[in-house]
């Protein structure tokens, strides 16, 4: 038997004296599938919450309690277990109320002040701004997500009404709450396949934040509606009658789409709204996976498909659980209509997703799958959180993360990972573990060598090249996009950079107290306890990260350690700072270490290190003219010199001035390849009819290979002039 139903309307938000719900109401809702004594806790939790909430009022004038039993019956509708509805009726009694957690674990065990907790703000911190106590409270509230799933049905049940109820508050905050919930909240709905609470809390969001927006589009619509409504019925009719034919059991919707994805879709597309033809769309419902093949092989014949827009989520399930076949038929007149194909349990996974657990606990392999998936999508949000610097991070790598749209990438033994749409190699080699990440040097797409920064494509094949001692690139930052991948490397960096601080900071620290005739080893205990307190330092290992990073100068650091109760101070202070054997440099000191690009200097150079706040050490040619600023700071100065190892490569640039003849180029790179160095850059300065200027940056190894490469170069015929550029 085939059913058609007609296409639903997406229902207005309901006036606020409906979205009154009783004690009473709630309890008689509950014996469909709670015990008596289970509902008998319920009502005892609602006693309570009464009494915790007497007095108080919401922004509309009505009795707090109305709020709290509004979202126990949003969890009730989800079938939730009677410590989630507890918790519901709770939510709010540890942040607006005297009640403890403590009280709470009295009267109606721990695991229901920890649903509680977790969703209960931080009320007791302070924070600097809004925005950072609006994350910080997002960071507690995943985190006790990742304990007890519980916690964000309870969080959305409760944003639910407080977007429903949004008409009470200013239009200033209404907007914000609006912002946050279309920011955040409707997609961790998304993400954990919750499709019926996402489209209210999209719904009411656009229509709060964009009041104007979202009546255009709305008559717009409706309009259509109108226009579409007899193609749509003779879409279903034909359907109908084809899967009739063939003997296929099926129940035939008509679906609208959200208008906040209509708005989100014209947006990222550029598209106006005659131009979004999924406005409306068919799902075909059926007994079993085998079926929805069936049913799409009737759909192809009956009408042709769109080539390339076929997917078969039901093979490869969207982050989310997800499950469907999606594919798009050209309809009567040429109208592109997507039609959407499952069984009876993924409608309903799509619909509830992780709540489905509850729901429908028995034998309901769809519902646990969706659980596993949020438990690997919430372990994921757990390493960013332990990797993050503070909690405004942490929001922006989720808010990364909760990204809709998926590829779908298979590794070289078969199994799929799932990544943002827009996620490059990188991203990939993370998702694979933090360490593959970190020690990635190339990578094969489809057996092919390809750029790190390569965005990769549903279905193809990614393997990952790493070496034992490469570590993650700062330029990697600038196009990855899971949150993951991108707090891994900032995490990895911010340590690198502290552990090479610290080992710079220990070599100046060193060289200034061999002044005093002192090792650090050398200086006493209480000395150097002393020293810290004062400067209020944890330990000597921060100190030497100081030292190393420019913030405190090692000269000063040194005289401070060197002088004794007894000893002279002004003897001290006439010390000269600059004395002892220069800091040898090589080049491998990493992050706390640079050489100046104004100058470029090479082993061989005269050289000269001077101390910058945050950065560390910074490396000049002697002569450069940048230097000047620093000749009246002695205290800035570090002297330095080139260690004997020359192994290491560094930048040099090269002014050529040639001859505007054809093949110039090829003879000149050509003569810099004979030399065994790498063109790192080249530019075009200045050009006429009868001469060009070149500036190249090569990788040298030392100032007698530039000379080399200099000579070699100056044998070309067409070379007119050619010295060494500043930088």
């Amino acid at each position: 038997m085939v059913e058609s139903a007609p296409t639903p309307t997406i229902p207005s938000p309901q006036p606020l004296d409906s979205t009154r719900f009783m004690a009473g109401d709630l309890c008689a809702y509950l014996e469909c599938y709670l015990e008596p004594e289970q509902i008998k806790e319920v009502y005892r939790a609602y006693l309570f919450g009464a009494e915790a909430h007497e007095g108080q009022t919401r922004q509309s004038g009505e009795p707090y309690i109305f709020h709290p039993l509004a979202v126990a019956k949003t969890m009730a509708e989800m079938r939730m277990d009677y410590k989630s509805i507890i918790a519901a009726i709770l939510h709010d009694v540890m942040e607006d109320t005297h009640i403890s957690k403590e009280r709470i674990i009295e009267e109606f065990g721990e695991d229901v002040a920890e649903l509680v907790d977790g969703v209960s703000k931080l009320t007791h911190l302070k924070f600097r701004s809004k925005a950072e106590a609006q994350a910080e409270n997002f960071r507690k509230m995943m985190l006790a997500i990742t304990r007890d799933l519980r916690v964000i049905l309870v969080k959305l049940a409760d944003r639910l009404h407080n977007m429903r109820t949004l008409g009470a508050l200013r239009p200033d905050k209404s907007r914000r709450v609006a912002r946050e919930t279309l920011d955040i909240y409707a997609p961790i709905a998304q993400r954990l396949g919750m499709n019926a609470i996402r489209r209210e809390l999209e719904l009411l969001g656009f229509a709060a934040h964009y009041p104007m927006r979202h009546k255009v589009l709305d008559a717009a619509v409706k309009k259509s509606r109108g226009h579409r409504k007899e193609v749509m019925q003779k879409i279903e009719t034909a359907i109908c009658g084809r899967m009739e034919e063939v003997g296929i059991e099926a129940r035939i919707v008509g679906r609208e789409k959200n208008l906040y994805s209509i708005y989100r879709k014209m947006k990222q597309k550029r598209l106006s709204f005659s131009e979004v033809y999924d406005v409306f769309a068919i799902r075909i419902i059926v007994a079993d996976v085998d079926t929805c093949y069936r049913a799409l092989g009737v759909a192809h014949n009956l009408y042709k498909p769109v080539p390339g827009r076929f997917k078969d989520y039901i093979a490869i399930p969207k982050a989310n659980g997800y499950q469907s076949l999606h594919t798009v038929l050209f309809g009567p007149h040429g109208i592109p209509i997507e039609v959407q194909i499952r069984t009876e349990e993924m409608d309903r996974v799509a619909e509830t997703g992780i709540a489905a657990h509850w729901l429908y606990k028995a034998g309901d392999r769809h519902s646990a799958t969706a659980q596993d998936r949020a438990r690997e999508w919430l372990k994921g949000v757990l390493e960013i959180q332990q990797a993050a610097g503070n909690s405004m991070e942490f929001l922006e790598n989720v808010k990364v993360d909760l990204f809709p749209e998926e590829v779908y990438i298979f590794t070289p033994q078969g199994d799929i990972m799932e990544l943002p749409r827009g996620a490059t190699v990188v991203d990939f080699a993370y998702a694979v573990h933090s360490d593959v990440g970190n020690t990635c040097v190339a990578a094969k797409i489809d057996r092919r060598l390809a750029p790190l920064s390569t965005p990769l494509e549903s279905g193809r094949t990614v393997q990952i090249i790493t070496a034992p001692g490469a570590r993650p690139n700062p330029a990697w930052l600038n196009f990855v996009v899971t949150g993951k991948a991108r707090t891994a490397i900032r995490h990895y960096l911010k340590n690198l950079q502290q552990d090479e601080a610290v080992g710079l900071g220990r070599r100046l620290l060193e060289k200034a107290l061999s002044v005093y005739e002192l090792s650090l080893e050398q200086v006493p205990e209480e000395r150097l306890r002393a020293l810290l307190e004062e400067l209020q330092l944890p330990d000597v290992k921060a100190l030497l990260a100081d030292v190393g990073l420019g913030n405190r100068m090692a000269a000063l650091v040194a005289r401070r350690l060197s002088v004794t109760e007894d000893a002279d101070a002004s003897a001290m202070e006439t010390t000269p700072a600059g004395m002892g054997r220069p800091l040898a440099v090589k080049g491998t000191e990493g992050m706390v270490l640079s050489f100046a690009k104004c100058c470029n200097p090479i082993p061989g150079d005269p050289i000269v290190g001077v101390m910058s706040t945050g950065r560390g050490l910074v490396v000049h040619r002697e002569h450069c003219r940048n230097v000047a600023d620093y000749r009246d700071k002695p205290d800035k100065w570090i002297t330095v010199e080139w260690a004997p190892d020359g192994s290491q490569e560094y930048a040099a640039s090269v002014r050529i001035q040639t001859a505007n003849k054809r093949g110039v180029l090829a003879s000149l790179a050509a003569g810099i390849a004979d030399m065994g160095s790498n063109i790192e850059h080249v530019s075009f300065d200045e050009r006429d009819g009868h001469a060009t200027t070149i500036t190249f940056t090569l990788s040298v190894r030392n100032r007698k290979h530039l000379a080399d490469i200099m000579r070699r170069l100056r044998r070309i015929p067409e070379v007119l002039r050619i010295a060494r550029a500043r930088g």
